[in-house]
């Protein structure tokens, strides 16, 4: 299953190494592939360096795709990652 959803990034600092680390840590255990688009640019989720190349800033508008058997979960995950600020808060 795919899943296409836009996200906007809430935390002050943009996605910046702590909220990177922690969507990363966030998607090792999940089975399905997620990218993030910006910019006409897409990256894989679950590389740090990849979500810092974004160079997303806060109000940022992100594209995520979440593609697989997991998908719902996922997705479900990821933005309620989003929506609390990665713990930022």
């Amino acid at each position: 299953m795919k899943l296409v959803c836009k996200v906007k990034v809430k935390n002050a600092l943009g996605l910046h190494t702590r909220p990177a680390a922690a969507i990363v840590k966030l998607l090792q255990p999940q089975k399905s592939s997620v990218s993030f688009t910006y910019r006409n640019e897409t990256v894989n989720a679950r590389s740090i360096m990849s979500i810092l190349m974004l160079a997303a800033r806060k109000n940022t508008q992100l594209i995520v795709t979440v593609d697989g058997e997991d998908a719902e979960v996922t997705m479900k995950r990821l933005l309620a990652a989003f929506e609390e600020e990665f713990g930022e808060k």
